[in-house]
């Protein structure tokens, strides 16, 4: 990397393994050619790869998202076909894997932008895979002179992986004239067009924010190869969610623990501020809390393992979403 993020040095040919990001780590080959007439084997080449742990992780940890998750997919089966073509020599031209993700907070785009930059390194199209994320603070500056440090630190730092900018369209402020905003976006369409091929950058917000933002900077709208939408989850998503997270923490739910609990997340996803599994993690957090008082509490201290790890009713009914008028509820409308 040179100190002018904007002067791009030579680089490999897609397909070609990079070097580690370590000064003392040797070069590593190309993919092997195959002979005239020859044949590869795409199992083995997506064995090697460790494509399909990845998409199988991501299965995994991210509940619903199939389009989110076939997307992904799409990409990796490109740049793993595209890195076969190169060994028989022909030509694959290095795709712009630029993206915007839109959706809600909670719905799992910082979590896929991780499992991306992994999977890009597995499949030769980034040295590093790793995730710098960065909000407008990480970029812009105060006053002049200060934005295009900022701005070229943060791309040193991500160079080789994956910059991920959360609520983008904070960059741009047309309200103020006065704004350096302006000046980091500049920065970064010049190193998104000269440099894709070591950087991968995600713009990350609401959807309609995020529209507004590219028709004020049709530059950038131009460089974004992908757009996915994160949708909000659903309550049967929501409960397989709080399920994950309830038994990742060695609790369980009673019968009618669970009752309740899609009680609570049927009224919460009513609420203002919904975040999706955030709201989730933070219901099975508060839950924990109010089971362990209630433990705490109790006169007889002999307690079973079973009551260690089942969470009940009244771990959640003392939530104030308990509590609140239930906008959902058409008692509340005037409705019978």
């Amino acid at each position: 990397m040179t100190d002018n993020p904007g002067d791009a040095p030579a680089r490999p040919p897609f397909g070609a393994r990079r070097p580690s990001a370590e000064a003392a780590a040797p070069e590593r080959e190309g993919p092997e050619p195959v002979p005239e007439g020859g044949t590869v084997n795409l199992s083995e080449a997506r064995k090697q790869s460790g494509v399909d742990d990845m998409l199988a992780a991501l299965d995994a940890e991210l509940v619903g998202l199939v389009p989110v998750k076939t997307r992904i997919r799409e990409i990796a089966a490109l740049l793993l076909i595209d890195s076969q073509r190169a060994r028989f020599g022909l030509t694959a031209v290095r795709p712009n894997l630029h993206m915007c993700f839109t959706g809600g907070p909670g719905t799992g785009k910082t979590t896929v932008a991780m499992r991306m930059a992994e999977l890009l390194r597995r499949l030769g199209y980034l040295h590093r895979g790793h995730l710098v994320a960065v909000t407008r603070e990480e970029l812009v500056g105060q006053y002049v002179g200060h934005t295009a440090p900022k701005t070229r630190e943060v791309l040193k730092r991500a160079m080789g992986g994956v910059l991920f900018i959360d609520e983008a369209y904070y960059l741009y402020r047309a309200e103020n004239e006065r704004d350096y905003g302006q000046e980091s976006i500049e920065i970064l369409l010049q190193v998104m067009e000269n440099q894709r091929e070591d950087l991968v950058v995600i713009l990350a917000g609401y959807k309609d924010r995020m529209d507004s933002f590219f028709q004020s900077n049709p530059g950038m709208s131009s460089r974004i190869a992908h757009h996915i939408d994160f949708p909000d989850y659903t309550i049967d998503e929501l409960v397989a969610i709080g399920d994950l997270m309830i038994g990742e923490t060695g609790y369980e739910l009673s019968e009618a623990g669970r009752d309740t609990f899609l009680d609570y997340l049927t009224r919460r996803s009513r609420q203002p501020r919904f975040a999706n599994a955030r709201s989730v993690r933070n219901a099975v957090e508060r839950a924990r809390l109010r089971h362990a008082n209630r433990l705490f509490s109790l006169d007889d201290k002999e307690v079973t393992k079973d009551d260690l790890m089942r969470l009940e009713p009244a771990d959640f009914l003392a939530s104030r979403v308990f509590s609140q008028p239930d906008p959902g509820d058409p008692a509340q409308h005037g409705e019978q």
